[in-house]
């Protein structure tokens, strides 16, 4: 690889990583401020999907690249099913989503970085889009193990998030995976 094209992964791979600071930022929440309530990881939980969600939407729009477009639908498609895993629990749990600093800080932050997505193009915008998906998922999988996951009072909650954690390890790998491929060119 090129040493600009290196320097070019490692930016994309910096701003990826900074768009989700929030999460590893609630990934010490227990150190630093009052634990997230359990309809605070709700809403947590719900802002990650979503963020996902419409990161890989806009995936499905920008890319031509076939590898980049199945990886945007899987998760597309499992985050959908989590989104709706969490909504039946939470119901039936009678919890309410709450909004805390950590989810109205993803927003913004998955904002900003929508914006920097929409102005990249063709494999510029692959190679962004796996370097954001990396961060994202490291994030998660840090802020669930970390933070969510201890702090959880409810056991089904709690039990919930444990048993996304596999999944969300396989989209990080997965994510890992595409990016090597990206770059290889293949």
């Amino acid at each position: 690889m090129k040493e600009e094209e290196k320097l070019k992964a490692t930016k994309h791979y910096l701003v990826a990583i900074s768009t989700f600071a929030a999460l590893l930022v609630a990934g010490n929440l227990s150190a630093y401020a009052q634990a997230p309530s359990d309809p605070q990881i709700v809403g947590i939980v719900q802002a990650a999907n979503q963020i996902d969600i419409n990161t890989s939407k806009l995936a499905l729009i920008k890319t031509k690249n076939r590898q980049v477009k199945e990886f945007a639908n899987q998760m597309i498609s499992d985050h959908t099913n989590l989104e709706k895993s969490v909504a039946e629990l939470a119901n039936k749990l009678g919890v309410t989503a709450e909004p805390s600093d950590t989810s109205k800080q993803l927003k913004q932050q998955a904002a900003d970085e929508m914006k920097k997505l929409r102005t990249v193009r063709g494999s510029a915008f692959d190679k962004e889009y796996a370097a954001h998906e990396i961060a994202f998922h490291q994030a998660v999988i840090d802020a669930a193990t970390k933070t969510l996951i201890p702090d959880a009072k409810n056991a089904e909650l709690k039990s919930a998030l444990e048993e996304a954690a596999p999944l969300l390890q396989g989209h990080l790998q997965h994510a890992q995976q595409l990016q090597q491929s990206l770059q290889s060119g293949s």
